[in-house]
């Protein structure tokens, strides 16, 4: 069946149209870069070292920012004037009670108010991989109770202190190759709609949980083991925007800011809430060796060091999340479930990325070269915005 010409016109320019409103839209994003990555702090264990031992193992490794799965009272107190700042869960069980905006507020003066201010909560998770979680009732819960809970925190003024997101899989992703066709699932494209607006409207950020590790686990045969790892020299040129992907993370991560710009939204920022990769697993479980687990989280802890974004958005840094701070033995599942941590509950380490060492040695480097290094990626993105207008108009003169 032959398309319409204006059709045909419209669809050519979409990609490179996106582009451009992207660069242009984070060139105006206010977001401070962080000072380092975060980690999540997992308790789905009967062995784990007291919240007040996990505060100084933190310190230790420099990590100023974690994410907890609930809003567990004694890590909230333990952590108090502390530099640590905080993601608390609310977990999905309590979605659809939540969706009350009085038992929202409940939530907020039982769990957040009375750590304030000495506690630095600076984002709630409502709920985690909601959207794909198969329960209807429970996707359709999740906005009212995001909203109860942002209400909430507006009652009590501080509303501009802590965001209010939501935690998705990669799987609300329909599309993710290459990173310029990256789309949304058709079937959430309503409640997506609705959650992209809030984020806009509230400046909060964009939660993903991405694991290459996955994608080489389900088909190890054609992902290179190098590019999901961090090692890859070439890696992947997306055929769209002209840019480079040395690695799936980053890969993945544009696929959403893409799938988020087909909304109309070019101003939300995305961060990794989880990745990681597991150090023990099952005999199906290709890659989940304690090697690999090393490579890829000291590639990634070395990458956040230098300040990295991705090539769609260079700058700010991208947010990241390591998954997780320990293995926990009581997590179900395969085994790989139960052996993501970096650390042993006795306090070992599985394996070592260089944490305290690299930060401190890192961060003189980083202040020498960030003035350089923004110059650079400032004209890198102005080069790329000059070739997606050239690549818009050459293909509407055809």
């Amino acid at each position: 069946m032959m398309e319409a010409p204006l059709f045909v016109f419209f669809k050519q320019i979409t990609i490179p149209f996106m582009f451009v409103f992207i660069l242009f839209s984070s060139e105006f994003e206010t977001v401070e870069q962080a000072s380092a990555l975060g980690i999540n702090y997992g308790q789905i264990a009967n062995n784990l070292p007291s919240p007040d031992h996990v505060l100084r193992l933190l310190t230790s490794l420099h990590i100023t920012k974690a994410r907890i799965y609930d809003a567990n009272p004694k890590i909230l107190s333990a952590f108090a004037n502390s530099t640590i700042e905080l993601i608390v869960t609310v977990p999905n069980e309590a979605l659809p009670w939540l969706a009350s905006p009085t038992q929202a507020a409940k939530w907020i003066a039982t769990n957040i108010t009375p750590f304030i201010p000495n506690t630095k909560i600076t984002g709630i998770a409502v709920g985690n991989e909601v959207f794909t979680c198969q329960d209807s009732a429970l996707i359709g819960s999740v906005m009212s109770a995001m909203v109860g809970i942002r209400r909430g925190l507006a009652e009590q003024g501080l509303d501009s202190v802590i965001h209010v997101s939501t935690a998705s899989s990669l799987a609300v992703l329909a599309n993710s190759y290459p990173p310029s066709m990256g789309s949304f699932r058709p079937e959430l494209a309503e409640v997506m709609g609705e959650f992209l607006r809030f984020l806009s409207e509230t400046g909060s950020p964009f939660w993903i949980n991405a694991y290459p590790y996955f994608a080489y686990k389900g088909d190890p045969e054609r992902v290179p083991l190098e590019y999901v790892l961090f090692e890859s020299g070439s890696g992947m040129l997306d055929p769209n925007t002209g840019l480079e992907y040395d690695n799936m993370l980053y890969a993945q991560v544009d696929a959403v800011i893409f799938a988020i710009a087909r909304f109309g939204y070019g101003d939300i920022q995305v961060s990794v809430s989880e990745t990681g990769w597991p150090s023990k697993g099952d005999e199906d479980e290709m890659g989940a060796t304690v090697e690999n687990a090393m490579i890829y989280n000291r590639n990634l802890v070395a990458r956040q060091l230098e300040n990295e974004g991705t090539p769609v958005r260079p700058t700010p840094r991208l947010e990241v999340y390591l998954f997780a701070l320990f293995n926990e033995d009581l997590k179900p599942g395969p085994t790989s479930e139960r052996n993501y941590g970096l650390y042993q509950p006795d306090g070992t380490m599985t394996y070592n990325v260089g944490l305290s060492a690299a930060t401190s040695t890192a961060s003189v480097s980083a202040i020498n070269s960030s003035a350089s290094r923004t110059r650079g990626v400032k004209l890198k993105r102005l080069w790329y915005c000059i070739i997606a207008i050239s690549l818009t108009f050459q293909i509407s003169m055809r």
